[in-house]
């Protein structure tokens, strides 16, 4: 956005004026060196450590060297041990997936940036000799980039905040991993869940289609009612089988997202989903608590402030394009008369008839007014997402809850009525069945909105700390059609 301008210092080896220009180089070189900034111990994992430690509560590291390495990885084998609970599993996905620690590679390359920004420019020296006909002429110059160092403080203070814009990026790439994590993890855990309800369902379903066709070949069962049955059976091992696939490519996503192969593929997961919490979170400040913690509007108020802060540096120096101040020293020899030396100074600037720094005014103007509408735009976002994420929370919330309080339960009743009836003869072995069958449907039907839940709560959390990936559409249910409407 800014042109580069520069401003040549050549001093002589000699000249009157010699302590005078000395004194002032130092002291320019004194002012410009005590912003110099250095690499850290940490490349700069420490903002990382402690948001990720305060947000998620849990352990950051860059791997640079294999005793970091061998820490990581003695830690995710004493948690592969165990059968992983979400937290576990974020926990581990975050020492061992090496997407992450490229992100951090790429926070150590910003600081080296930030380095090299607030380093004085190095001086040139130049020397030359021409030579003919018996003469010969020797100059000599050094040259310092003036503009570079007068400039070095505004230089080095928008590299620093552009570092800093490089911490958050690390911190919502793990904020984004472990959103990533929970929601595999939750996927996986309910379609194994889910394996087990057919397997089950299926089991059934084929007892009734063989009881279906003996009747049938007894002439006891019509032809349809026949059929009825053996579509049941047909169809649930079609379900049973696609919840199988789901099942091993959710377990595959989550292996690769905790950055596992080999040997540390056979990790256990539960069961079951884990139980609905006792009470819903109550955020009744949920637009301020987005707006003070979203890691993508800090970054981008860090980004305005950088702008803000080119802006008047252009400003500032949009006459200033060329202003060459050089100091020689030419030693000059010729055998018709005595070596004689030649010390002076001479000016280069150039005019700004044509182009007095509208350009990069303008173009340093428009870009700031566009990070300043990008910023207002994420802010109504946010308060937005906010908002709909806490909604969706709730009402996933009270629809586990009405399928744990009434639906299931009341399914379960039925059920033991109708067993009751069929042992009295009130009612046959396919009134029964069909029964089952609801009860299935609606087992399954809780299954996914206690997985819906869980995945609405992992999305509140990242609506309010950011590092969502954009994959948080409410997932969509396999349909039930074969289980609920197989017996009619």
């Amino acid at each position: 956005m800014i042109r580069s301008s520069r401003l040549h210092l050549r001093i002589a080896a000699a000249n009157p004026h010699r302590k005078k220009t000395v004194c002032v180089i130092m002291l320019l070189s004194t002012l410009a060196l005590s912003g110099c900034a250095s690499f850290s111990s940490d490349g700069g994992m420490t903002v990382v450590a402690d948001i990720a430690g305060e947000t998620i509560k849990k352990d950051v590291v860059s791997i640079r060297n294999p005793e970091v390495a061998e820490w990581a990885g003695n830690v995710s084998r004493d948690l592969l041990r165990k059968t992983l609970s979400v937290e576990t599993a974020v926990q581990i996905g975050l020492l061992n997936n090496r997407g992450l620690q490229a992100a951090y590679n790429e926070l150590a390359l910003a600081e080296a940036d930030l380095v090299r920004e607030s380093l004085p420019p190095n001086p040139t020296f130049s020397i030359s000799r021409i030579a003919g006909d018996g003469a010969a002429e020797i100059e000599r110059r050094v040259v310092g980039d003036i503009l570079a160092l007068a400039t070095l403080p505004f230089r080095s203070e928008i590299a620093r905040q552009r570092f800093r814009q490089a911490q958050l990026r690390a911190v919502l790439d793990t904020l984004r991993l472990a959103s990533d994590i929970r929601r595999s993890y939750y996927r996986t855990v309910a379609a194994n869940e889910l394996v087990r309800l057919l397997t089950e369902a299926k089991s059934t379903a084929e007892s009734t289609a063989q009881l279906a066709l003996k009747l049938g070949q007894t002439g006891s069962l019509n032809k349809l009612d026949q059929a009825r049955e053996q579509v049941f059976y047909a169809e649930t091992t079609a379900d049973l089988a696609t919840a199988r696939q789901e099942a091993t490519s959710s377990r595959e996503r989550l292996a690769r997202l905790l950055g596992l192969w080999d040997g540390d593929l056979e990790f256990k997961l539960p069961n079951a989903l884990p139980v609905l919490p006792r009470r819903p979170l109550a955020l009744p400040s949920i637009e301020v608590d987005a707006v003070s913690h979203r890691i993508d509007l800090q970054i981008a108020r860090i980004e305005l402030d950088a702008l803000a802060k080119s802006l008047n540096l252009t400003e500032a120096s949009r006459f200033v394009t060329l202003l060459d101040v050089a100091g020689i020293s030419r030693k000059t020899q010729d055998p018709e008369s005595a070596p004689f030396r030649e010390r002076g100074f001479d000016i280069q600037f150039q005019i700004p008839i044509f182009d007095g720094g509208e350009v990069r005014v303008r173009q340093a103007t428009e870009t700031y007014n566009q990070a300043l509408n990008r910023l207002n735009e994420k802010a109504v976002n946010v308060r937005s997402e906010a908002r709909d994420a806490y909604r969706v929370y709730r009402s996933t919330y009270d629809i586990v809850g009405h399928y744990q309080r009434e639906v299931l339960p009341l399914r379960k009743i039925i059920s033991e009525e109708a067993q009751l009836r069929f042992s009295g003869m009130q009612i046959d072995v396919f009134a029964l069945l069909a029964e089952a069958k609801q009860r299935i449907a609606a087992m399954r039907a809780g299954i996914e909105a206690k997985r819906d839940f869980w995945l609405a709560q992992s999305d509140l959390q990242t609506a309010v700390n950011g590092g969502g990936s954009g994959d948080n559409q409410k997932e969509s249910r396999p349909p039930a059609a074969a289980l609920a409407g197989g017996g009619q």
